[in-house]
């Protein structure tokens, strides 16, 4: 519960009772949002800079509170200042310890201003700096995947579909795939800094004030691009949380999918690739074991940046304009999915940089489920006149009798093949070849070689 100087809540005057001690228990968020204290200050500097340039403020008031905000910041970053519960929140803490370094000139900070416009401000300050934060982490487990995948450009594997064989690919092109999906999620994190460079600062509780500020002066000071345009709105929207939770959940889905496959690719079914151990762990029974735990763990934490953004939709849904209680609790759900995403995002990375493609095992299971089924459909259309679907069908024949006898494609003769397709010659082997399959594929986005190639250095120079 927030008071002043004499130990007297703000409404006091209003209200006569105490405030319940469990409701202070309930209410208090100065646990969560004393996170916000850097920027509380910095928004509490600009304001009264602006008091002063427009002259509702002294220059010897405006002096001392932003005397008294920078000690208060230094108390607070060498952990030297004790939050207290019954003020509530991040803003009264502070405003609480002013009064108690400068005085009653304290009281002028919270000129032309409620706690409803300085909690946005903070909250859009820090958010931004988080979505910058998490861009950087990105940009670093990306060049991390470039570097796996030009040392995998050459390295054949088969590509699946419903988990089958479906045709064959370099592993560096699968890498690429991940780094496209990371890519966008950059894109998304810098997209929300539209919204959040509108600066809520000025409009107070709701209403605007009737003091002459400059709503663009603290733009300029608090690095926005512009104030908002409806004080109601301002006070009342949480569509930048959305955005930035739902930017989270998706970039987590991204990690979710990719852990998957590596947990499937790492079974011994499949064998395709190596963990080092410094990411797996052992059994507490069975000796020879090394468990995926960190893909697992990293896979079940989707789970909980999709719960923070449906609890912030749910707490949205219904709430008439503008401002309510329930929306205390954004601060909380959006640090948790910040925490979460950049401990993914350390950990996956941490893993990428140690894996080791199991080359020999790729290139063996690429060579099973009849791979190059489409190469042979494609050379059929291209020298023998044939429509796709008979060259379908014809292949399909072909795969028929190479399952009939228990072969692989190359390992039917050309006699063979002919009894279904008459006039086969033996340049038919060159689409049996894997190298030649996956090189084959040079349309724009496609896995030959080159391809992958020139996208490596695409996004190298793009993430320089």
């Amino acid at each position: 519960m927030a008071k002043n100087k004499n130990n007297q809540a703000i409404w006091g005057t209003r209200i006569k009772d105490n405030t319940s001690n469990l409701f202070q228990k309930l209410g208090s968020s100065i646990n969560i949002d004393k996170r916000l204290y850097k920027e509380d200050i910095a928004v509490s500097i600009a304001h009264v800079e602006m008091l002063f340039k427009q002259k509702i403020i002294t220059f010897k008031i405006k002096n001392k509170i932003i005397y008294g905000l920078n000690k208060i910041e230094k108390e607070i970053s060498k952990n030297k200042l004790e939050f207290n519960k019954k003020y509530e929140d991040i803003h009264m803490n502070i405003e609480k310890r002013l009064f108690q370094i400068i005085g009653d000139e304290a009281g002028y900070v919270h000129t032309a201003r409620s706690r409803n416009d300085q909690v946005i401000a903070d909250f859009k300050i820090w958010i931004k700096s988080a979505n910058k934060e998490i861009n950087l982490k990105l940009n670093s487990l990306i060049k991390t995947s470039l570097k796996l995948a030009e040392k995998n450009i050459y390295t054949i594997m088969p590509g699946f579909t419903h988990l089958k064989n479906a045709q064959a690919i370099s592993f560096a092109h699968y890498l690429m795939a991940y780094v496209e999906m990371f890519s966008r999620d950059k894109k998304r994190f810098n997209n929300n800094l539209d919204n959040l460079n509108e600066n809520p600062l000025g409009v107070a509780a709701l209403t605007g004030t009737s003091f002459n500020i400059d709503r663009y002066y603290t733009t300029k000071k608090l690095g926005f691009n512009k104030p908002t345009n409806n004080s109601i709105d301002t006070v009342s929207d949480r569509d930048f949380v959305l955005d930035f939770l739902y930017s989270v959940s998706v970039c987590s889905m991204h990690i979710s999918r990719i852990a998957e496959e590596l947990i499937i690719w790492n079974s011994d079914a499949y064998n395709l690739i190596n963990l080092s151990d410094k990411v797996v762990t052992g059994s507490s029974i069975m000796p020879q074991k090394k468990n995926p735990d960190l893909l697992e763990f990293l896979r079940g934490k989707s789970g909980s940046t999709y719960g923070n953004l449906f609890s912030m939709l749910t707490i949205l849904k219904g709430l008439p304009l503008s401002y309510f209680k329930d929306l205390q609790d954004d601060k909380e759900i959006v640090f948790k999915s910040y925490d979460t995403l950049i401990g993914c995002l350390k950990i996956f990375e941490e893993v990428i940089k140690n894996l080791r493609p199991n080359r020999e095992q790729m290139f063996k299971l690429a060579n099973n489920g009849y791979i190059t089924a489409t190469d042979l459909a494609d050379y059929l259309v291209k020298n023998h006149s044939m429509s796709f679907r008979k060259a379908y069908q014809k292949t399909a024949g072909i795969v028929n009798l190479a399952e009939k006898k228990k072969k692989n494609l190359n390992e039917l003769s050309l006699d063979e093949m002919k009894k279904i397709v008459p006039g086969l010659k033996d340049d038919v082997f060159k689409v049996f070849d894997l190298k030649n399959s996956v090189n084959s594929k040079r349309s724009y986005g496609g896995t030959s070689f080159d391809n992958i190639k020139k996208m490596i250095m695409k996004y190298k120079k793009l993430n320089d």
